[in-house]
C-alpha cells in the first residue's frame, strides 16, 4: 500500500492550470476523481504516476518524492484511457507482460500461474476468448478488459485507472465495477480512479474528489459532498438520480419560505421539493409546466414555474400532474449560497 500526498502542486497547460493543489490519499483507500471533461482529471493521474512533472510543488509516496524513485520502485498498475497494449502480443502475453521482463525462476513461474488464475477468475469465463487474439482484432471494450487484467496481474501497491470501463456495454460495465470494488476491498490497494460517471463514483469511492478547471473543489465521502456541498459548482454538478436535473437554482425572494433570508441564492434538490394541490403553510403557489415519467427510478419529474423561477421536483410515480395545474411548493431541505458561490447554510 502507498499513501499519496500532493503538496502545493502547480502545472500550466494549454486549456487550464492546476493551481496550489494539496491532497492526501490514505493507504488502502479508493479515491475517485469526478469532474467534467477537460477539467484535468487525466493530467492529475499522470502527475501521480510521474509521467508529467509539476511546475511547482511535490508529489510524495509514503513521504518520498515520486521523482526520486524509479518506475520499478513506484509499483504502479495503470490502466490508460487509450489502453496502451503491446500490439504485437496476444491477450495472454499482454496480461502477463509484467513477467516477460523478469528472470525466469521456479518461484516466479509459480507466481505467474497464481496471478493468472486469480485474474481469470475475476474477469470471468468470457474473458478466455480474448487471450489468443492481438489488440488490432479486439474491440475497444475488449482492449479495456485486457488492460484492466494486466493491471491486476502486476500486483501493484497503487492502482491508477482512467475511465477503464467507458467503452463496455452496460451489462459488462455493471459486472466489472462490482468485481473491481470487491478486489480493492480484498487487497486494500490504494487506488485513484478517474471518471465522469456519477453512478460509477458512488459505487467505487471511499473518498470522492470533485474537480473543476484544475482545482479540487471538495474531498469527502459521496454522502458528505451530496449533503454538504462546499460551493455552488459542487452542488450543481453532483447528481444521485438518473434522469433528474441535479438541483434547482433560484433567488431566495422568490418563495414565501425563503424570503426572509434576504438577497441570497437558494438551491434545492428535486427529492427535497414538496408539492401539494392545496394551499399549505409557508407554501408558494406555482404552475406545472410539464411532468415526465422516469420508470428507471420509479418516479415522476415535475417542472414547476414559480414567478420567473423554474423548480424541478421528484414526485412518486403514482402521482399525476398536468401542464397548467396549480400546486403549492415547499422545501423539505435546501442550501443557501452567497454571492461568491460559497455555501453559507443548509436548512434544516
Amino acid at each position: 500500500m502507498a499513501q499519496i500526498e500532493f503538496l502545493d502542486v502547480c502545472k500550466s497547460l494549454d486549456a487550464f492550470q492546476i493551481r496550489d493543489l494539496s491532497l492526501s490519499i490514505p493507504n488502502g483507500r479508493t479515491l475517485v476523481i469526478l469532474g467534467p471533461s477537460g477539467c484535468g482529471k487525466t493530467t492529475l493521474l499522470k502527475i501521480i504516476a510521474g509521467l508529467i512533472r509539476p511546475d511547482a510543488g511535490r508529489v510524495r509516496y509514503d513521504g518520498i518524492d515520486v521523482n526520486d524513485t524509479t518506475l520499478a520502485q513506484r509499483k504502479i498498475g495503470m490502466v490508460f484511457q487509450g489502453y496502451a497494449l503491446y500490439p504485437h502480443m496476444d491477450g495472454y502475453q499482454n496480461v502477463l507482460s509484467y513477467f516477460l521482463f523478469r528472470k525466469k525462476t521456479p518461484e516466479m513461474e509459480a507466481l505467474k500461474r497464481a496471478k493468472y488464475q486469480r485474474t481469470s477468475e475475476l474477469m470471468g469465463v468470457e474473458f478466455e476468448h480474448l487471450l489468443d487474439r492481438k489488440p488490432p482484432t479486439l474491440s475497444g471494450g475488449e482492449k479495456q478488459r485486457v488492460a484492466v487484467a494486466r493491471c491486476i496481474t502486476r500486483d501493484p501497491t497503487l492502482f491508477l485507472l482512467d475511465e477503464p470501463f467507458s467503452n463496455l456495454d452496460q451489462a459488462l460495465r455493471e459486472k466489472y465495477r462490482m468485481s473491481l470494488k470487491i478486489l480493492l476491498r480484498q487487497f486494500d490497494i490504494t487506488t485513484v480512479y478517474v471518471t465522469h460517471d456519477h453512478y460509477e463514483a458512488m459505487i467505487l469511492a471511499d473518498l470522492l474528489a470533485i474537480m473543476d478547471r484544475g482545482r479540487i473543489e471538495q474531498v469527502g465521502t459521496y454522502e458528505e459532498i451530496y449533503d454538504r456541498p462546499r460551493n455552488a459548482f459542487v452542488a450543481g454538478f453532483i447528481n444521485r438520480h438518473v434522469g433528474m436535473p441535479p438541483i434547482s437554482v433560484l433567488d431566495a425572494t422568490a418563495l414565501v419560505q425563503t424570503r426572509g433570508l434576504g438577497a441570497v441564492r437558494v438551491d434545492v434538490r428535486p427529492e427535497d421539493v414538496e408539492l401539494s394541490r392545496t394551499e399549505r403553510a409557508h407554501g408558494t403557489r406555482g404552475i406545472v409546466d410539464e411532468s415526465v415519467s422516469l420508470p428507471m427510478i420509479n418516479a415522476t419529474m415535475v417542472r414547476v414555474r414559480v414567478g420567473g423561477s423554474e423548480i424541478h421536483a421528484q414526485a412518486a410515480a403514482s402521482e399525476t400532474f398536468r401542464a397548467g395545474d396549480d400546486v403549492w411548493v415547499r422545501f423539505a431541505r435546501f442550501h443557501v449560497f452567497d454571492a461568491s458561490g460559497a455555501r453559507v447554510a443548509t436548512h434544516p
